[in-house]
């Protein structure tokens, strides 16, 4: 349920080193469903219980990373005001072309004060998810990998967390949903569009434009452990997992595709409304807050990023 006129995320565009490996990942291993491949040599991919186009395009680059994070609007009037409030607020706003993406609409891509590049859509052409709009069964015979049913969100580094959070929350209408103090100091935020613990983190970083990993959805606990299965039977990098997070309350697996974009596969969390006050966590406790368990940081995790 969208809180504000942002709807969702709708997709991440992803740099890879190869595109033959990483179309072994994340269709093979993640079990993500290729949609479309355009005349850059981008390939589109979905989730198999998404309904648009597309959520994640691939591009190969000589660095790993993330071009940009895109969020579907409600309508093409809620893409103006808002890109008037993003002009407003101090953005550089850039107009792209429908087509650009295949299958997607106008894009208003802005910048943020932690060097993240961001964009709003109104429209991407309907794919469906294999069941039809009449009658239709439970889930989609003959997936592959893990069988992701969709992508969730991404978590981000970069150094004016503040200020981002602020454009978010101020511009977007963002609910800040959780974040780590250490005293007065934001260290990290979740940030919510619509009934999710998080559509969006980010966690403060001296470098700008960061990516830490981008988070696709499973259906159970047992499903997060099959993916365990199968990153240890393909020898995926592993990073930390299976295990739960106090922050966000996710049950959670962290693995690296083969250009080290680190990616997550989860179930669970809570239903938030804009009324909830927002959880704090203190940073003597981060060990709990980010792996509930073993109450135990990880530098491989809080440190490698793309």
């Amino acid at each position: 349920m969208s809180q504000s006129g942002v709807l969702r995320p709708g997709h991440v565009c992803i740099r890879v080193l190869d595109m033959d490996e990483a179309r072994t990942h994340y269709i093979e291993r993640l079990g993500l469903i290729e949609t479309d491949q355009d005349d850059q040599g981008r390939v589109y991919l979905k989730g198999w219980d998404e309904q648009d186009w597309f959520s994640v395009v691939l591009r190969e680059a000589d660095e790993p990373g993330m071009d940009f994070m895109g969020f579907k609007v409600r309508d093409k009037d809620t893409l103006e005001a808002l890109a008037g409030k993003l002009e407003a607020h101090g953005c550089n706003v850039e107009r792209i072309p429908a087509g650009e993406l295949n299958h997607c609409g106008e894009r208003v891509r802005f910048d943020s004060p932690t060097g993240h590049f961001f964009e709003l859509y109104a429209e991407k052409e309907w794919k469906g998810n294999g069941l039809g709009l009449e009658n239709p069964d439970s889930w989609q015979e003959g997936l592959k990998g893990m069988q992701v049913s969709r992508y969730d969100h991404c978590l981000l580094y970069g150094d004016d967390v503040d200020g981002t959070v602020d454009l978010f929350r101020e511009v977007l209408g963002f609910g800040l949903t959780e974040k780590v103090v250490d005293g007065d100091l934001v260290i990290a935020a979740f940030l919510s569009c619509s009934n999710k613990a998080h559509d969006i983190a980010l966690v403060r970083h001296p470098e700008k434009g960061k990516f830490h990993h981008a988070s696709f959805l499973l259906n159970s606990w047992e499903e997060v452990l099959r993916a365990a299965d199968l990153i240890s039977m393909h020898d995926i990098s592993l990073d930390i997992g299976p295990t739960r997070h106090g922050i966000t309350r996710g049950r959670t697996i962290y693995f690296f595709d083969p250009s080290g974009n680190r990616n997550e596969v989860f179930c669970g969390d809570y239903t938030w409304y804009p009324d909830h006050p927002t959880i704090t966590w203190t940073a003597d406790n981060l060990g709990k807050a980010i792996f509930y368990h073993d109450r135990r940081l990880n530098e491989n995790f809080l440190g490698v990023v793309t």
